[in-house]
């Protein structure tokens, strides 16, 4: 998701979606550890992902105080 997108979700869409790819995280790696994931370019898409959206959830918290 580009960061346009997120910026138009509500704080609530988006802990869902932090949520979302914090467990998709999880399962990557449960699966890079068990030697299933073919493509573990997905790991670092997923935690690039992550990292955009609480970006922004900070954004927004410390605009609105």
């Amino acid at each position: 998701m580009k960061a346009s997108e997120i910026r138009e979700l509500s704080p609530e869409e988006m802990r869902q979606k932090a949520n979302d790819l914090y467990e998709e995280l999880f399962n990557l790696r449960f699966q890079h550890g068990v030697g299933q994931l073919e493509n573990t370019q997905k790991i670092k898409s997923t935690k690039r992902g992550l990292a955009r959206v609480m970006t922004i959830i900070k954004e927004t918290e410390r605009k609105n105080i």
